[in-house]
């Protein structure tokens, strides 16, 4: 085993009761468990504690400099091995060249959950700045980092946390023929009408248990694994063509570890992470969904067979 590392992460911190099991926490976690140390610098939160103004701009505008400050004595106080960047909103390119005046040896490694990155606001340009970046996609988004000049840019699955993601008994409340948890869809791409188009007929079946949508208020926390716990069949389509290699949302891991079995949009590579028949199903189009759907339904041993493939692949 190699000698344990010391982990800078740098990221906005979120106090939403929706976002207590994010991706950066479990990456955090997993780091930990396999002996290596970490210290998280909250950028957002700092900035806020400096400032006294409510504005998001003028905190930005009067603080931001004073926090890039304090990010790098405190990483030169560390001597961190790897700089993990989550692309927090305010830090930029500035800021990394400030670390890593302080830490020149360290390596400095971005990670990525986010679609078009060129939407995100100086997501390219900071990312510039970092030796490699991760992320949980591939294709033409991965791509628009490699045009940018990175000089490592890798795919990285979204992470399962099996202490806490796996099926739980649960009482009537939660339970389900079929879920679906999330937005109809994204605004940076309105031309993308599936989710609606099937959500829509979703609505008019029973036992159908909506989050997020249809008048319902999202879900997060220890009741979003609840709700896919009580699921016979989890429903998973990304917000954006399918086209994109590999690009998958944490949604369809945290359904895979949580037993219920899942109906996937196909997506460009799927089967490369996930078997089709094995772990999940996937499908097409519209009408192939809901013939797969009402399939298992009706054969619940198959049905747990792949439920139960998919949570042992999701927690190996």
């Amino acid at each position: 085993m190699s000698a344990p590392k010391r982990i800078l992460v740098i990221y906005d911190m979120n106090s939403s009761s929706l976002k207590v099991f994010c991706q950066i926490h479990k990456l955090i976690k997993g780091m930990v468990r396999l002996g290596h140390d970490t210290l998280v610098f909250n950028y957002a939160g700092t900035l806020q504690q400096l400032s006294p103004f409510k504005s998001k701009s003028l905190s930005e505008r009067l603080y931001k400099r004073r926090v890039d400050e304090m990010l790098a004595a405190q990483a030169a106080d560390y001597e961190p091995d790897i700089v993990l960047v989550t692309f927090a909103r305010v830090l930029d390119a500035d800021s990394l060249r400030a670390v890593r005046h302080a830490v020149p040896n360290a390596v400095f490694l971005g990670f990525d959950d986010d679609p078009w990155p060129k939407l995100q606001r100086n997501r390219i340009e900071t990312a510039r700045a970092l030796d490699i970046v991760a992320a949980t996609n591939d294709g033409p988004w991965l791509g628009d980092y490699r045009d940018a000049g990175v000089p490592l840019c890798a795919f990285l699955p979204n992470a399962c946390d099996p202490s806490v993601e796996y099926r739980y008994d649960v009482s009537d409340e939660w339970k389900s023929d079929m879920l679906w948890i999330g937005k109809l869809s994204h605004s940076a791409d309105a031309s993308e009408t599936f989710r609606e188009e099937l959500v829509h007929r979703l609505t008019l079946r029973d036992k159908i248990s909506f989050h997020g949508c249809c008048g319902k208020p999202t879900i997060g926390g220890m009741r979003f694994l609840y709700a896919v716990s009580g699921a016979r069949i989890g429903v998973s389509i990304n917000a954006y063509e399918p086209s994109v290699q590999f690009a998958h949302s944490d949604r369809l891991v945290r359904f895979l570890a949580g037993g219920t079995m899942v109906l996937c949009r196909r997506f460009a590579g799927a089967d490369l992470l996930f078997k089709e028949g094995e772990h999940i199903r996937y499908f097409d189009q519209i009408d192939e969904f809901f013939e797969l759907a009402d399939w298992y339904l009706a054969h619940e041993q198959e049905r747990k067979k792949i439920a139960g493939a998919g949570m042992e692949i999701a927690h190996t």
